[in-house]
């Protein structure tokens, strides 16, 4: 006798349910064609070379999965770092001491395991000769290149991309070259000046582009990390001019910001802490007591992509903490 119609239907129904996710559509990984195996962590690398002497670096997991939102983390590389060197990888003997000191790699490695709930991608953007900041005095260009750099980042990606532009050190000046020719484009949800913000003038429209695009979108967040640098030395001689330096910086920042968006002020022996609610404005500057270079140890010693990239989510808390120890070293690769 054959079973009632109703009853095939049911058990059916039951089998699709439990292989397939709600809403009931197969969401299969999604792959990346362009993108070439790497020897770690089962990651999948995407190189290009663009006009101009731009060279980007896309790391990215085997898959992607399209039921998740997609991160990209676009990360402006320092003056006189390669990208190898900013991905970072175990120091061995012989090797340059530029691998051991931002580890951008192992730190978004580890922002993937505190956020399985999402697709994040991080791209690496090098300058010809090694320095945004000089790229850009030698193009007439070169804010025209940069907008029209982060208008097509997302390209080799499926899907909706949001991106989180954050740069260290000299690589703020490409940041401040977006800003120099229009709009912040509304796509970038976050942006992280990590002692990287020396270019901050007023007077060329950085406050208003930025106010700007805060109010454009709830999502949209700035974060500054910067410390006193006022009067640090090396090899005897002063690092910055009288006027110059990100502590200074975040002071005309501030300046320009904090009458127009609010913010809380927390301070102890190290930091001083200013934030609008939900953090969507933050600044975190170290008050250097003992007068230390602290250019590189915010970022990496510190964990300093890791605060930029969580803060105001639930998974800020839990990474490990902003100032360190490091959180990550699980996760720096054993060679370049």
């Amino acid at each position: 006798m054959r079973p009632p119609a109703c009853l095939i239907t049911c058990l059916i129904t039951c089998l699709l349910a439990a292989v397939l996710p709600l809403g009931g559509c197969a969401h299969h990984p999604a792959e990346l064609p362009n993108f070439r195996p790497t020897p770690h962590f089962g990651e999948r690398q995407l190189e290009q070379r663009l006009e101009g002497g731009i060279r980007l670096l896309y790391n990215a997991p085997a898959r992607l999965d399209p039921a998740k939102p997609t991160r990209l983390i676009a990360y402006a590389l320092p003056n006189g770092n390669s990208i190898e060197q900013t991905l970072g990888a175990r120091l061995q003997p012989g090797m340059d001491w530029h691998y051991d000191i931002q580890h951008i790699g192992a730190q978004v490695r580890r922002l993937r395991e505190v956020s399985p709930q999402q697709n994040i991608v991080l791209v690496l953007m090098e300058a010809e000769g090694r320095s945004w900041p000089a790229w850009r005095r030698a193009r007439s260009d070169a804010n025209e290149r940069i907008a029209r750099l982060i208008d097509g980042l997302s390209a080799p990606l499926p899907g909706p991309v949001s991106i989180e532009l954050m740069a260290h050190s000299g690589g703020g000046s490409l940041i401040f070259g977006l800003m120099e020719q229009g709009d912040i484009p509304a796509s970038v949800e976050r942006i992280a000046l990590l002692d990287a913000n020396y270019n901050f003038e007023a007077a060329q429209g950085h406050g208003q582009r930025l106010l700007a695009w805060l109010d454009r979108d709830a999502r949209h967040r700035l974060i500054v990390v910067a410390y006193d640098d006022r009067h640090i030395v090396l090899d005897g001689k002063p690092v910055v001019s009288p006027t110059g330096g990100t502590w200074r910086a975040s002071q005309r920042m501030l300046d320009f910001l904090a009458p127009l968006t609010p913010m809380a002020r927390e301070e102890d022996a190290d930091w001083l802490r200013l934030s609008t609610k939900e953090h969507r404005v933050a600044f975190f500057l170290h008050k250097n007591p003992e007068n230390k270079i602290l250019h590189t140890r915010l970022v990496g010693e510190m964990n300093g992509l890791l605060m930029a990239a969580t803060l105001g989510r639930p998974e800020a808390e839990a990474w490990g903490r902003f100032g360190g120890p490091q959180a990550y070293d699980a996760w720096v690769q054993p060679q370049p």
